[in-house]
């Protein structure tokens, strides 16, 4: 059934929409009432009906997953999440202020502000990364204020969960940030070091403080490996008002070396607080950049300098065994396969179970994202395996769903599984429909990293679906 379209007045689980407070590119941000809340709140609604992408539906669902382990006063409450077999949704309270990017639309912060708002920052980052989030987009539009002056730290699509699934990395493999602001070992596909965020927010004070981005605006996110080779212009010699001590915080937060940042976001507040105690190094006293022969000199050393930040870079922690179950969801191999992927759990304690569906892709055709109700199709295929799990009844964090496009099914799956070392794959005996079906699943099994289970349905099972 294609969703309505949202309009002042209407009620959605309970929740009344006031007003739409804003539009961004990829969500509706709406003020909301509810007759047991009795603080202001809003509801975040995310463009799906029409043409939306995997990569925005997944960023959705690890905001509400994430979202979902989050407390404290450095982030929105969260009050409810809205499920995508009816209406994707996050109903969060609502932070009054404006973002940090609007209090840079104005006139020059004065420095000591600056430091203070800095420090604040720093404190909610921390408070993010003792609870093992790692935000991975930091930027001013993701920070607010609370009128009591305590910074809030929003949007999480991007984010990490060091202790749930990543599905971004999972499903995409590809770099994921904002140019301006991220980190060169964001460029290798590393989502597990904290410090990461602290480089987003070394970037942010000194935009802050210097009205100038100390990167530039990349086009592309291969352009920001200039970073690496290429120093910004020193704080001091835009506004020579900045002290070496505040200069030498900036700089060691975006220092292109993980290792050469600060460890935490709480030493970096308490530096903020404590100007006075900053060991001033040559980087803070530093009023040019390095000349062109350095700067050529480092761009020539470039690859060994990125297999140093690879070095460098936080490993994540050890994961969990994955058990890959390929679901059909148009064959009759439901309750076999159910069932064979509870067996591969209890077989493989502290396993988590990753459901995947190939979506097929034409070869020459262009493929719609909606179908004729105008319904997003893959919203609609991601319903449909949330359906298929919840006879299972596993715990969050021990279900992750993925949808994936490819022209060729037993492809797909093998790809899934190579890059992200599954376990153990539960496939039915019939990859895919039509011709060459039984074909796909000998392949899977003769090409797979892993054991393979190939579930086939019994003549019981024959019996029991012609009578059903």
């Amino acid at each position: 059934m294609a969703k309505a379209q949202l309009n002042a007045g209407m009620t959605l689980d309970g929740f009344v929409l006031q007003e739409r407070l804003h539009r961004g590119g990829m969500a509706a941000i709406w003020s909301v009432t509810h007759p047991d809340i009795d603080f202001p709140i809003v509801m975040k609604v995310p463009f799906l009906d029409y043409e939306g992408d995997l990569s925005l539906l997944i960023g959705f669902e690890v905001e509400q997953m994430i979202m979902a382990e989050l407390k404290g006063i450095h982030v929105p409450k969260l009050v409810a999440n809205g499920a995508f077999t009816v209406q994707p949704y996050i109903v969060m309270e609502y932070i009054a202020g404006a973002t940090l990017q609007k209090r840079m639309g104005g006139e020059v912060i004065p420095l000591d502000e600056l430091t203070a708002l800095a420090a604040s920052i720093a404190d909610a980052l921390g408070d993010l990364h003792q609870q093992h989030v790692l935000h991975l987009d930091l930027k001013p539009a993701n920070i607010l204020f609370r009128p009591t002056g305590e910074a809030v730290i929003i949007d999480f699509g991007l984010s990490r969960h060091e202790k749930l699934p990543d599905l971004l990395d999972e499903q995409f493999h590809k770099p994921t940030g904002t140019t301006e602001y991220m980190a060169p070992e964001q460029l290798l596909m590393i989502r597990s070091d904290k410090r990461s965020d602290i480089f987003a927010l070394g970037a942010m004070l000194y935009q802050l403080a210097t009205g100038e981005l100390p990167f530039g605006a990349p086009s592309k996110i291969k352009y920001v490996r200039q970073r690496v080779w290429r120093d910004p212009v020193p704080p001091r010699k835009l506004r020579p008002e900045i002290s070496p001590a505040l200069q030498e915080i900036i700089l060691k937060c975006i220092d292109p070396m993980p290792e050469n940042r600060f460890t935490n976001a709480e030493e970096m507040a308490f530096e903020l607080r404590n100007l006075d105690l900053v060991e001033v190094t040559e980087r803070g006293e530093r009023l040019e950049r390095s000349n062109f022969k350095t700067a050529f000199r480092k761009r020539m050393r470039v690859r060994k300098t990125m297999q140093a930040i690879q070095a460098s870079a936080t490993k994540p922690p050890p994961r969990a065994p994955i058990i890959l179950v390929a679901i059909d969801l148009s064959d009759d191999l439901r309750q076999p396969l159910q069932e064979a992927a509870v067996a591969a759990l209890a077989n493989m304690p502290g396993a988590r179970l990753a459901c995947l569906n190939v979506m097929q892709t034409s070869l020459i055709a262009i493929d719609e994202n909606v179908n004729e109700d105008g319904d997003n199709i893959h919203v609609n295929r991601m319903a449909e395996l949330r359906t298929w799990a919840e006879p299972l009844q596993l715990p969050r964090g021990k279900v992750t769903f993925h949808l994936i496009e490819s022209r060729n099914i037993p492809a797909g799956i093998l790809e899934f599984a190579h890059s992200n070392k599954v376990d153990h794959i539960v496939v039915g005996a019939h990859a895919g429909s039509g011709p060459g079906a039984s074909k796909n699943t000998m392949q899977i099994a003769l090409e797979a990293p892993c054991t393979v289970t190939v579930v086939r349905l019994t003549e019981a099972d024959r019996l029991a679906a012609a009578q059903g």
